[in-house]
């Protein structure tokens, strides 16, 4: 099944990733299913940004109670690599991706159009691959 995002939903995150660079951006997606309902833009408080991405906890849990309080659930994660042409997971997304069940998507900015890509990261295995995503409508 392949998973759908709104075209709105695909700016906001590019948008979220070039105000934030050089530094990574962060965010969850909320949803059903394999949809996308909602973006939530979480500021990066990683102790190296400019290569590593951390959630702020007060946003990681205000943005999880907005989920339930809207009957959504964490379906993806997102986050930039400023300087990717073809983002894909470092060792590092590899090593700390602890929700097995979401799709992780990686904004590429070092092209100058923003490259979204999505993966599946398997962090017991120490592996990914890619997931195909169809961007819909407004």
């Amino acid at each position: 099944m392949i998973f759908r995002l709104r075209q709105a939903q695909v700016a906001e995150m590019c948008a979220h990733a070039r105000a934030s660079s050089p530094a990574e951006c962060c965010g969850l997606v909320g949803g059903r299913g394999r949809e996308a309902q909602s973006i939530y833009p979480l500021r990066n408080v990683a102790a190296a940004p400019l290569v590593a991405y951390e959630g702020a906890p007060a946003e990681l849990f205000a943005a999880q109670r907005r989920m339930r309080e809207r009957g959504e659930q964490l379906v993806a994660i997102y986050h930039s690599h400023p300087r990717a042409i073809d983002p894909v997971p470092s060792e590092t997304d590899v090593r700390l991706a602890f929700y097995p069940a979401a799709i992780y998507f990686i904004i590429g900015l070092g092209g100058g159009e923003a490259a979204l890509r999505a993966f599946r990261i398997f962090e017991s295995e120490r592996r990914w691959e890619r997931v195909e995503y169809r961007v819909v409508g407004e």
